[in-house]
């Protein structure tokens, strides 16, 4: 038992602290996948949802540091308990998102690692066998270090979590696991190959055949049944190859201009999820920047999921030179975690990102 405990509390630790090391990289993008599950589909907690970000940078924080106090034994009660605690809760809710095809990925590895609902409960189930064996072993659990050493340790992962989470939401994520991320081409990222593994999907059909209900299960074809058609229901069984960008889009009322403003060889996108929600000293930034980019040659578009008159609005009232665009409000979210955000592109690749923070670095 004591054997078991031990590879227990290195494998529970080591997993949350890169679970949550993860999600700390990214609290923006893990108070999205929040806003996801308290939205009225799923657990219909909307009145959470304001609050999300800084539930978001809770539960990865804690996350780190209980991962850390386990591995070295400190305050090893409160850690174990609260670990039950966590992946209980966690187990529910990729339980319910999975049984009831809520929310397709769980966030729990962030945009570094994508798993499937079922995916995510079983890993959470493994968690949460391995959590008890620590409960019922507890007593084989000491600290690795005297009190003070113990202690130092512990008060150290706490403050560096919090510093790293308000760093990367005051600047952009240490590391970019998007596909939007600098380097990355958009138009190859948009490609599905010709080989590429084609969606399965299974069609069950019911007939009426001498009076009595029949179902026939094809790949999609029209079953040769002589009988009344009642109906036919479909299932997915494999979605085939998807690429890693789907809905990027730039369009005007009018018309799709992605190929065209993604062939320019100076492009400047101004990312800006909503306009009504948009930080304002990020807003301030945007007249000078844009301005001195369109003189270096710089075309330069805004990109937004809000109506005409917020868009009229915000170029009226700080006198921007620049057209804003539209696309999807969790496709720009995506693209960079900042509103405003502003991407550089050339012919479509991205070449640099920057939080409105760090507006000042973007080489013109």
């Amino acid at each position: 038992m004591k054997y078991l405990v031990q590879l227990s509390r290195v494998f529970v630790g080591i997993l949350f602290i890169i679970s949550g090391f993860i999600k700390l990289n990214d609290p923006l993008g893990f108070s999205y996948k929040l806003v996801e599950y308290f939205g009225a589909d799923v657990l219909n907690l909307e009145f959470l949802i304001p609050y999300a970000l800084g539930i978001s940078v809770f539960v990865v924080v804690l996350e780190v540091v209980l991962g850390v106090f386990l591995l070295i034994g400190y305050k090893i009660k409160f850690t174990i308990w609260s670990l039950l605690a966590m992946i209980v809760f966690f187990t529910f809710l990729t339980f319910y998102s999975a049984y009831f095809d809520k929310v397709k990925d769980c966030g729990c590895f962030g945009d570094a690692l994508k798993l499937t609902p079922w995916e995510s409960f079983t890993k959470d189930v493994v968690l949460l066998v391995l959590i008890l064996v620590l409960v019922l072993g507890i007593k084989y659990i000491k600290p690795l270090f005297s009190q003070l050493p113990n202690t130092i340790i512990a008060l150290i992962a706490f403050i560096v979590s919090l510093w790293f989470g308000y760093h990367v939401l005051m600047h952009l994520p240490a590391i970019d696991f998007r596909a939007y991320k600098i380097g990355n081409n958009l138009q190859e990222q948009m490609i599905i190959p010709v080989d590429a593994a084609k969606p399965i999907t299974e069609y069950t059909w019911t007939f009426s055949v001498d009076g009595e209900q029949q179902t026939f299960v094809t790949d999609g074809s029209y079953p040769n049944v002589d009988g009344e058609y009642i109906g036919v229901e479909t299932k997915l069984i494999d979605e085939g190859y998807i690429p890693p960008i789907q809905d990027f889009s730039i369009e005007s009322n009018d018309e799709d201009l992605t190929a065209e403003f993604l062939n320019e060889k100076h492009l400047i996108i101004v990312a800006m999820y909503s306009i009504t929600n948009a930080e304002l000293d990020g807003v301030v930034k945007l007249k000078a920047f844009t301005d001195e980019a369109m003189k270096k040659g710089y075309t330069v578009i805004g990109l937004t999921s809000s109506g005409e008159e917020d868009k009229e609005n915000i170029t009226s009232q700080y006198e921007l030179n620049f057209n804003f665009y539209l696309c999807d409000e969790k496709v720009i979210k995506t693209i960079v975690r900042a509103n405003p955000g502003i991407v550089v592109l050339n012919k479509g690749t991205v070449t640099q990102k920057a939080h409105w923070n760090d507006i000042d670095d973007i080489q013109l």
